[in-house]
């Protein structure tokens, strides 16, 4: 009946992955927000006009 129990809990190897999973999201989520440009910091987007033809 020992093995019942178990199957409810993770295994060793499946607790180290979702916790290397875990911190690779946190790692990945800092990154993001280290390289984030504020709003205020964007420029409006102009077109570039040396592709319109002038007839």
């Amino acid at each position: 009946m020992s093995g019942q129990d178990n199957a409810d809990r993770p295994s060793r190897g499946e607790q180290i992955d979702a916790a290397e999973r875990e911190a690779a999201k946190r790692r990945l989520l800092a990154q993001a927000e280290a390289e984030r440009i504020p709003v205020e910091e964007t420029t409006r987007a102009v077109p570039d006009r040396r592709w319109r033809r002038d007839r």
